[in-house]
């Protein structure tokens, strides 16, 4: 591995982001909030296909998953049954030398001495515990009776709504829940761009089953997130899926994989698969009275199910889509004069905006019109984005970088000026290629929903 290499390439990849209107540092003209970041025109786009494709392919597409929406706040009893209360701390080190607070699993050891990996100080404090929790007060008082948290994760409303939805949906096992929503840690060290944020937000099925059934969904659910992946342009070749050691796991998991993907800082967590058994329902259960027992009407049982937990992260899946869709290739300029192209290569569901529309001049009243109308017919069905301004090249140049994978130009020959038969047609150009092909404006539509999906 270059390190530098994939260094700069980060570098560029952060600066892109930026200049194009994908991510911004949260709170930027008062100097930032370390660890929360902004999603702008471009990067709000991409982060809503990722989300509605997740939820189509969860969701939508099959029968044996419902969805739901919990609150970001919830009763305290919530995470003191789940153990986040008393368990959910990453043990946290101070260096003397240089002020850096880290966690105790990224102090380097080195001849049997601990040291910092910022300064090389050998002046650490001892490991303390330091809950991950964001507090806050309900109601008027802030004292302890009206103490909450922030929600880390966003299963335990999935859990504790658990036997409502069994009620409403009338589904049977083995059957799933998922959710779409932000949680919040207070992370020691945030760090790598969006990759370890305060605020992110996560896409999590919580997928119910008897006790037999578990590992053999567990390997299930891991196939069809590794395909997910590979469907919104992934290349397979940077996903891993990491079996994680009995020591690793959680004490009530009997099973997980991370799914890991080759970011240019390293290879990282992009989604965890875990079978958690019956853990989280026996707790709630337990803490709560209610009985979250599923009624089995052919063994005329009652139980606990168990459930596989496939969780992504949705901001470290944008910024994964970003690194690997990050490109420069060489390409003529208006002159012919090869130049580098700078091209986000989004696999075309995935795009921000799907198609850009160009009149060839924009002093021209009839292509400005006719590319307008183009406009009307394509923004139904997609998001599309209109450019008058410069040479067409650049026009071209500017789409490559914010990932457009179509450009459809009205230039005379869609006036009928030159050929009476190419009259109502605009030039197709495709992004990866920059192939161009003549399609008639009634068809574009068509074809390019064909290609999006």
């Amino acid at each position: 591995m270059d390190f530098k290499a994939d260094a700069q390439r980060m570098e560029k990849i952060v600066s892109l982001c930026k200049r194009r209107g994908f991510i911004f540092q949260s709170s930027e003209i008062y100097g930032g909030l370390s660890g929360c970041w902004d999603y702008g025109p471009l990067g709000v786009e991409l982060k809503r296909n990722l989300k509605n494709y997740w939820w189509h392919v969860i969701v939508h597409e099959r029968d044996d998953v419902v969805g739901m929406d919990g609150s970001i706040l919830m009763n305290r009893a919530v995470w003191k049954a789940s153990g986040h209360e008393d368990t959910f701390t990453d043990p946290m080190v101070d260096c003397r030398s240089c002020k850096a607070r880290l966690r105790t699993d990224q102090v380097i050891e080195k001849k049997g001495a601990r040291q910092c990996p910022n300064c090389g100080g050998k002046d650490l404090t001892e490991p303390r515990p330091f809950n991950l929790m964001f507090k806050t007060y309900v109601g008027a008082t802030e004292d302890e009776s009206s103490l909450t948290y922030l929600r880390p994760e966003t299963a335990q409303a999935i859990f504790v709504q658990f036997k409502n939805i069994l009620e409403v949906s009338r589904k049977k096992l083995p059957f799933g829940i998922a959710q779409i929503g932000k949680a919040f840690r207070n992370e020691i060290n945030p760090r790598n761009f969006t990759f370890r944020s305060r605020e992110f937000e996560q896409m999590e099925l919580e997928y119910f089953c008897r006790a037999g059934e578990g590992m053999r969904l567990l390997d299930y659910w891991l196939w069809e997130r590794l395909k997910f992946y590979e469907n919104i342009g992934i290349s397979r070749e940077k996903l891993h899926a990491r079996k994680v050691p009995d020591e690793e796991r959680a004490f009530y998991s009997k099973g997980t994989y991370d799914i890991e993907y080759d970011f240019p800082f390293g290879r990282q967590e992009l989604e965890g698969v875990a079978y958690r058994t019956d853990y989280d329902l026996s707790q709630h259960q337990n803490a709560s009275g209610k009985s979250l027992e599923y009624f089995d009407e052919e063994t005329k049982q009652r139980f606990v199910p168990h459930v596989v937990e496939p969780s992504a992260g949705v901001d470290r899946t944008v910024l994964a889509l970003i690194c690997e869709a990050y490109s420069e290739d060489e390409a003529p300029d208006e002159k012919g004069k090869m130049e580098t192209r700078l091209v986000l290569r989004f696999h075309p569901r995935m795009a921000p905006i799907k198609c850009g529309v160009f009149p060839l001049l924009k002093n021209n009243a009839q292509l400005v019109a006719k590319a307008k109308e183009i406009i009307d017919l394509l923004r139904p069905q997609m998001n599309v984005f209109y450019d008058e301004g410069g040479a067409i090249g650049r026009r071209y140049r500017r789409q490559d970088e914010i990932g457009t994978p179509f450009g459809a130009t009205v230039d005379f020959e869609t006036l009928g000026e030159n050929d009476a038969t190419l009259r109502d047609t605009v030039t197709l150009r495709e992004r990866d290629s920059m192939k161009q092909e003549r399609v008639a404006i009634e068809d574009l539509a068509g074809i390019l929903m064909s290609r999006i999906r």
